[in-house]
Order: structure tokens, then sequence, then C-alpha cells
């Protein structure tokens, strides 16, 4: 089983980002990651076609089977 943690905001021109992060922490609450996403935001470090990210929107952990069949 393979864990992504999905972060989604909103960039100061509107438009929507994702950032991912794979393998996450096992004991993530809602108010940590709710926390760290407001850091990010806080940080100023990403931004996406000029414009850094403005809001948090949202947040998820996927979680998906992945079988390998031929490993190269």
């Amino acid at each position: 089983m393979v864990k992504t943690l999905q972060m989604n905001f909103n960039t100061a021109s509107g438009k929507k980002v994702t950032l991912t992060v794979d393998e996450p922490r096992v004991d993530l609450t809602a108010e940590s990651v709710a926390a760290a996403m407001q850091v990010i935001i806080a940080s100023d470090v990403f931004e996406w076609n000029g414009a850094t990210l403005a809001a948090a929107t949202g947040a998820k952990i996927v979680e998906r089977n992945v079988t390998e069949l031929v490993k190269g």
C-alpha cells in the first residue's frame, strides 16, 4: 500500500495547486496538517506561474495498491 499526503492550495491569482508528500507519517492529525499548510503559505517559498500560495483549501491522505510487474 502506497500512501501520499495531498495538500491543496489556491494561489494569489486564484489557481489551484497541489503539493504531494510521499509516505507521510502515520501520526498526522488534521490540526497538524492544517498548521503545516499555514507555515508553508507564510514561508512564501512556493509559487506557481509567478503567484505565491495564498490559501489552504484542503488536504487528504491517498492510499493505493501498486503491483510492480517488471522491474527495470
